[in-house]
């Protein structure tokens, strides 16, 4: 069923064209890139998504009714094809902020590249998927609003409510996704008058500013299979991460699955 007016979502619906409230999906992003017709900014909403994509095609699923999974289509419209890369970054800076302002107690931050915690504990997964031809990027995002501790999906997952979060689910998921959508435009925006140069638009020094995986030790899952352990020292102005492994040198990582490790 879907809602066309975007009742369930007065406040977001501000900051989209076109905000579709669908009941139930396999997966927003899925359904976002498969619309030929969908415009910038086109935002697909759901707190029943049943087939989610995580970070190196893992699943991601959630009780229905307790998470909100939101897709946005973000047109490449003055971006260079090679800034695109800080799309998701700025996506992941953007929830940080939308989810501090919620949360009542604990310590919210992000860790490379867009996977927000609260305390080191998952709260919110983004993941980023760009058309064939480059032409735009889906973001999605899924956030755990009022999971109880028993349903949470693993031992490193929190929740908004469990973290003093207030509001019904339904109010808390428009508030999370007003303040989110309404810092993604305004930093892509930016993004793109400076011709995708992250440093002069600002969006670099946020992502520093907010990324607690800089200064730790940490495992990286790259996409071949290899793992990268090392001192996570900068995120550079493509947006990768920088990796020193305790053999020297450093290497760049474009994309991959992080853990923070505890130093011993």
């Amino acid at each position: 069923m879907t809602d066309p007016t975007s009742a369930s979502f007065p406040l977001s619906a501000a900051h989209s064209p076109r905000l579709v409230h669908v009941a139930e999906t396999g997966s927003t992003n899925a359904d976002l890139l498969a619309d030929a017709s969908a415009p910038h900014l086109a935002v697909l909403a759901t707190t029943s998504q049943t087939a989610g994509r995580g970070r190196l095609g893992r699943t991601w699923t959630a009780p229905p009714g307790r998470t909100l999974a939101v897709s946005v289509l973000v047109e490449r419209r003055g971006l260079p094809v090679e800034s695109l890369g800080w799309v998701p970054l700025a996506a992941g800076v953007a929830m940080r902020a939308s989810l501090a302002a919620v949360v009542r107690t604990g310590e919210v931050g992000l860790k490379w590249p867009n996977d927000v915690q609260v305390d080191g504990l998952k709260v919110c997964g983004i993941l980023a998927q760009a058309r064939d031809d480059a032409s735009a990027v889906v973001v999605g995002a899924g956030v755990n609003l009022s999971l109880t501790r028993d349903e949470l999906p693993t031992t490193v997952s929190t929740s908004l409510s469990l973290h003093g979060a207030e509001g019904t689910t339904e109010a808390l998921a428009d508030q999370v996704l007003s303040a989110w959508l309404a810092d993604v435009v305004a930093l892509v925006d930016v993004l793109a008058s400076a011709g995708g140069d992250a440093q002069a638009s600002g969006l670099r020094a946020r992502v520093l500013a907010d990324c607690t995986t800089l200064g730790r030790r940490v495992r990286v899952e790259l996409p071949s299979g290899e793992v990268l352990t090392g001192t996570a020292s900068s995120i550079d102005h493509e947006g990768r991460l920088v990796v020193e492994p305790p053999t020297g040198g450093a290497v760049a990582v474009s994309s991959g699955d992080v853990t923070h490790l505890r130093y011993e």
